[in-house]
Order: structure tokens, then C-alpha cells, then sequence
């Protein structure tokens, strides 16, 4: 292995809290990294695509993204279904060599276990990472009358430390095996990726940037100064040099650019058919400009050469609906079909908050779905990163906030989908519903969650809790079988450390209360014994109710279950 890569793979050890694990299975980790941050920009759990470790058909990593979410579950995929009534899907595939070579029995043995993952009986044992990637796949195929436009996408990454030399033999068996999976008819498209030493850094440096675009931007005034904002612009551009904004290098939509619109795409309800009747027909093409509200970007840094705007870390507040019809409709847009656009070049959080509030006020928009514009989000971020080093964490406010800070570990980063379930699962006793994909408790936001009224620290506390019991699974410390119930384990250590009742979350009292929790936490050795009491209470559960497992942690009962456990019951 070259000297480079060595180094980017202990800074990503460093970054992840990964001491002590071993040299092949650090470079899993960080090729599995490297590939899913190509295609999906927000953070994630390296558990999540990690599938390596024998019975893992060949297979070192998997990703299944749906509408832009890292799915893990077959419950996830109902949860999404439910939400937007149709799916987009990308199944990544990535085996790591550490070697140089690129072995046409190894890629054909790649091709294989891929064909296997997606057979309909499979009479080879596969570890448990493998099985529920396949419940999952499993899961979306039955639900196949609901893709959105296209059956799935289907990434293939071989990755070695070695140069891809585009060998003319080796080329061609590939092709014939690409062949026969596409013979499967279950995809739209399969695509295979050579990844060489050269390739695999350029992804890992691409991992630490925030999101960058050039695009034109010859159609627009200048807005008047502005108090708080940089420079404003006014104008249109055409559709096909929009797409630009909103498309990731494999040809997805980036999801986290949209996670101050407030609204996730709302499918092709009555306005989007309407959106999308204007695209479709030629005749009404030149309309398209004076028909639409048009699309609003808030960037952080901007950068302006003659007519091409390069803007860096930036959002798009305003267009979610119209974005996703435009991708949709993307391959018949003519160069008659204009976007009305304005770019709002600003580092001022206030005048953020105040044009995305703004923007969003046009279509019905309740308060509480308006919480991550809320001074209280701006706190939590600032609360968490004045704890002193070993006991700091970093709210995520934006999408890669943190992508290019200088000595952030990872594993720090708190994002709000995190922060949300950590608090659910600790301080209001729903670990069952953090286990699944977080819709219901998204209804709970402005409420039972982020409410303006509630002290800080039950939410530090969660998010330090979680952060601590993924570090000693991670280390080995507790037994990665508990995993799935982690949540639960949340809940039983806020049960188990304090020994006393919870104060509300408005009272002062609530502030010593997660202290001592924190002054547990915070010592390693009283932090493990704390959750081994916790798993305890899990394994009476299991006794009580049968295997733990992924399906389980996610019912009620189950929580019902540890609570009793905790109570003597």
C-alpha cells in the first residue's frame, strides 16, 4: 500500500475511533466510506454498509439508498413508502482489496455474490449484515409497482490499492458480466467501477468538502445592497444548467440540499402534475419561466467569474417541488424551459433563517415544521461544542457542516436525525419508534422535541450517551449482538444512573439531573458499568419475549419489556 493512502487511512481511523482494529478490516471501513459518501452527502453509521467478516458472499460493503435515504431496514422502506408514495433506488456494492491487483477472479467472484444477494433462494450462509441487507432489497422488490420512474439503479465498486489499466481482456469479461446481471431484469441500469490508490484518495478528499457547483449564470441582475447579505442576484437560467445544482456525480439528486426547504418532496400531487404537464408538452415549454415561483439558493461562499458562479456549501430553500419535477423530467427538457433563480450569497445565520422562513411561508408551513430555523437549534450547536475536548460534540446543523473541519472526529458529529432519536429514545421512553425510520417522530418536533420551552442538556445528554455506547461497541467493549437495542439501552441507563425521577424538561432541575448522568458518562469505567447494567435489563427482555433482533427492538413490547426488567418486574 502507498504512503498516502497509509495516511489518509489513519486519519480516517483517527476521525472514526477505530483503534485497535485490524489493517484489512480499517481499509473495508474506509473504502466502504469513501464509496457511499460519493453517492449520499449526509453522515452515517460505518455499521450500517459495513458487510464483510466471513458469510458475506464476497460482498464488503452495501448500500441501499431510497429517495436519497441510507435505508437499513425493510421497515424503513414501508416508513418512506408511506411518506412519499413512490421510490428511487441505488443498490452500492463495494469488495476491498488491499493488494494491487485487479483479479479477474476476484471481480468474477464479486459478480457472482451480487448475483446470489439478489436470488430469490439462497441455500449459502450469510452473516447478519447481509441478511437484512437482503430483507431490505427484498422489501423494495415487492413493492416494485411503486418506482417512481426506473427499476434500480446497480453500483458495482472493486477497489485495490493498485492502477486500473483499463486491460482489454479483463474489460471485456466484465462486460459480459454486467451483461448477466442486467439479464436479470431487475435493474435499470449496472454500472461497474475499477477504483484504484489514485481513485480511492480523490473520493476521500471529495468526502471532506462541502458540496461545490459551477454553473452559469448569464440572465441576472444585481439586487441592491442588503444589509447582512454579501451579494444577491435576480435572473434565470436554463433547466438543463440548473440540473447542475441539484445532481450528484452519479447522477442522483442531492437530498441534503433540501433539508431547509422544510418539505420533502410531496410526489406528483395535484401542483407537481401540473409542474410536470408544463414540461412534458412542447407547446407550453417558454411558459415555464412565467408560470413557475422559481427556486431560491442560499450559499456561504460564492465566488463570481464573468458569467460561471462557483458557490460552495449552499442550500436550495425554496424549489424543493419544483427541483424534483425537473429531475424527473429530465430527459426531455428542451433549451426553451428557463428556472427562474436567485442566489443569496450570505454568512449571516439571521438572514438565513429569515429568507428561508420567508420563502417557506408561501405554501402552509406549521411553526413546528420550522424548529430548524429556531434560535434553540443555534444553542444546541453552540452548548455542545463548549464541553472541553474529550467531552465535546458537534451539532450538525447543515449537511456536512463539519466536512472540512480540521480535527472534528466523526464519530462527534451529532446530526439532527441523531439528535432526535437520542432524545426520543432516552428522555421520552420511545426507543422502539428511534429503532425505525424517524417519520413519527418527526410529528413529535416543536412538541415533545425541540420544543422552545425545554433546558439544553437532556439533548447534550442523549447525544453523549449515544455517542459513548457506539465508542465501547465499536472498541469491543459490549458485545456488538446488543446493538440492534441500543435504543433501548439508552432508555435503561437514564432509568439506571440518576436512580431518582425525571424533572421537566422546562424546570431547572432538569439541568442536575443530566449532570449526573453526564458525570457517569463522562467515566469510562463508571459508563461501561452502567450499560452493562442496561443490557441486563435487555437480556430479561429477550428472556421474556424471545431472540433479539432487528425486528424485535422495534415494537413496543419490547420496550415494555426492558422498563419492567428495570422496575423488578
Amino acid at each position: 500500500m502507498d504512503r498516502v493512502t497509509k495516511s489518509y487511512i489513519e486519519e480516517f481511523k483517527q476521525d472514526q475511533s477505530l483503534a485497535g482494529i485490524s489493517d484489512s478490516q480499517a481499509f473495508e471501513y474506509f473504502v466502504n466510506y469513501c464509496v457511499t459518501s460519493d453517492i449520499h452527502d449526509d453522515e452515517f453509521m460505518l455499521d450500517d454498509v459495513h458487510a464483510g467478516g466471513g458469510n458475506d458472499l464476497g460482498i464488503d460493503g452495501i448500500a441501499i439508498l431510497v429517495n436519497g435515504t441510507l435505508t437499513t431496514s425493510a421497515d424503513e422502506v414501508r416508513d418512506l413508502l408511506a411518506i412519499n408514495g413512490s421510490m428511487d433506488v441505488t443498490f452500492s456494492f463495494v469488495q476491498a482489496k488491499s493488494g494491487g491487483n485487479f483479479s479477474a477472479e476476484q471481480i468474477g467472484a464479486f459478480f457472482d455474490g451480487i448475483q446470489d444477494f439478489f436470488s430469490e433462494e439462497l441455500s449459502v450462509p450469510i452473516n447478519e449484515s447481509v441478511k437484512n441487507s437482503r430483507e431490505t432489497m427484498q422489501e423494495i422488490y415487492q413493492n416494485s409497482p411503486k418506482f417512481r420512474k426506473n427499476k434500480p439503479a446497480c453500483r458495482l465498486s472493486f477497489v485495490t490499492t493498485g492502477e486500473w489499466n483499463n486491460d482489454r481482456h479483463l474489460v471485456g469479461k466484465i462486460e459480459k458480466w454486467q451483461g448477466e446481471l442486467k439479464s436479470l431484469s431487475l435493474f435499470s441500469s449496472v454500472t461497474f467501477t475499477p477504483m484504484g490508490a489514485d481513485e480511492i484518495q480523490n473520493s476521500y478528499q471529495r468526502s471532506k468538502n462541502s458540496v461545490t457547483t459551477e454553473f452559469s449564470f448569464a440572465n441576472r441582475v444585481v439586487l441592491p445592497e442588503i444589509t447582512g447579505v454579501n451579494e444577491a442576484y435576480l435572473g434565470y437560467v436554463p433547466a438543463t444548467e440548473f440540473l447542475r445544482l441539484i445532481i450528484d456525480p452519479s447522477g442522483n439528486v442531492r437530498k441534503p440540499l433540501f433539508t431547509e426547504n422544510l418539505r420533502d418532496f410531496l410526489e406528483y400531487n395535484t401542483v407537481n402534475t401540473e409542474i410536470q404537464k408544463t414540461l412534458q408538452e412542447a407547446a407550453t415549454h417558454d411558459r415555464f419561466a412565467v408560470l413557475n415561483n422559481g427556486i431560491t439558493v442560499v450559499t456561504r461562499d460564492l465566488q463570481v467569474t464573468g458569467d460561471k458562479f462557483l458557490i460552495s456549501d449552499y442550500q436550495i430553500v425554496n424549489g424543493c417541488q419544483t427541483s424534483h419535477v425537473l429531475f424527473g423530467e429530465r430527459g426531455e427538457l428542451s433549451d426553451r424551459i428557463h428556472v427562474p433563480l436567485k442566489v443569496i450569497f450570505t454568512q449571516d445565520d439571521e438572514v438565513i433563517n429569515s429568507v428561508i422562513t420567508a420563502t417557506n411561508r408561501q405554501t402552509a408551513v406549521t411553526g413546528e415544521d420550522l424548529y430548524a430555523l429556531s434560535s434553540f437549534q443555534k444553542k444546541l450547536e453552540a452548548l455542545m461544542a463548549a464541553y472541553p475536548s474529550k467531552k465535546k460534540l458537534y451539532y450538525e446543523r447543515r449537511s456536512r457542516q463539519y466536512s472540512s473541519a480540521t480535527g472534528v472526529e466523526k464519530v462527534r458529529i451529532v446530526t439532527k436525525q441523531q439528535q432526535i432519536k437520542a432524545f426520543a429514545a432516552m428522555f421520552l421512553d420511545e426507543p422502539h419508534k428511534a429503532s425505525r425510520y424517524y417519520a413519527d417522530l418527526r410529528a413529535m418536533v416543536g412538541k415533545r422535541i425541540f420544543s422552545e420551552t425545554h433546558k439544553l442538556d437532556p439533548y447534550y445528554t442523549s447525544a453523549y450517551a449515544h455517542y459513548k455506547l457506539e465508542y465501547l461497541f465499536r472498541n469491543g467493549a459490549l458485545p456488538v449482538r446488543y446493538k440492534p437495542a441500543r435504543y433501548q439501552i439508552l432508555m435503561a441507563a437514564r432509568y439506571i444512573i440518576p436512580d431518582e425521577d425525571m424533572p421537566q424538561f422546562s424546570a431547572n432541575k432538569i439541568q442536575r439531573y443530566c449532570t449526573k448522568i453526564c458525570d457517569c458518562l463522562w467515566d469510562e469505567t463508571a459508563a461501561l458499568g452502567a450499560f452493562v447494567k442496561a443490557i441486563e435489563a435487555v437480556n430479561a427482555a429477550e428472556e421474556d419475549l424471545g431472540e433479539l433482533t432487528r425486528e424485535s427492538v422495534k415494537t413496543q413490547a419490547f420496550t415494555d419489556a426492558v422498563k419492567r426488567a428495570l422496575q423488578g418486574g
